[in-house]
């Protein structure tokens, strides 16, 4: 069973990505054209899963999928697209996940929605310290329910979603 728990800012996860970064490149090569470390353990001080999200921009996402045997030698489990058309996604860890690597091809809108999330968080605190204590709350409510902890933050997910996006946009003018 998977447990539900948050943890405080570590700041071990940044070499995190950057040590599991360089396994991929390694694996990947040419056909990556930037790495990105998404998800909450990418925004100092925000309380997190300790699980590190990786988001590795492609040339050609129907290339990705000859590289699943050495995704599995690194502890990967390929997921295919996973719910998200046109992702690549791999899990490591198994009930105890580690990391998640979301991979798109170049142009595709959801990096520009990963990319402004985690970068409105990096800057507005309050809001961050906001979804950082709603997802503490949460998983001590639901430390064995994952499904019931993603339901309890999706209306604020995507109300910091919408904010992020037109901030996103104005910024990057």
């Amino acid at each position: 069973m998977r447990k539900v728990e948050v943890k405080p800012y570590d700041e071990q996860w940044i070499s995190m990505f950057e040590t599991e970064a360089k396994k991929l490149l390694h694996i990947f090569n040419a056909e990556i054209i930037e790495i990105h470390h998404i998800g909450s353990t990418s925004v100092g001080g925000l309380k997190s899963k300790p699980i590190i999200d990786i988001m590795p921009v492609v040339k050609d996402i129907k290339q990705i999928d000859q590289f699943n045997n050495k995704m599995i030698l690194i502890g990967y489990e390929s997921k295919g697209e996973n719910g998200i058309a046109g992702r690549r996604y791999f899990e490591k860890g198994g009930a105890q996940r580690t990391h998640h690597v979301h991979m798109f091809e170049i142009g595709d809108s959801q990096i520009e929605r990963h990319l402004a999330f985690r970068d409105y968080l990096r800057i507005h605190q309050d809001v961050s310290q906001k979804y950082g204590d709603l997802k503490e709350e949460l998983s001590k409510c639901f430390p064995d329910d994952i499904a019931s902890y993603m339901k309890g933050k999706e209306q604020l997910v995507l109300k910091i979603e919408r904010k992020a996006l037109t901030w996103y946009k104005s910024v990057r003018k």
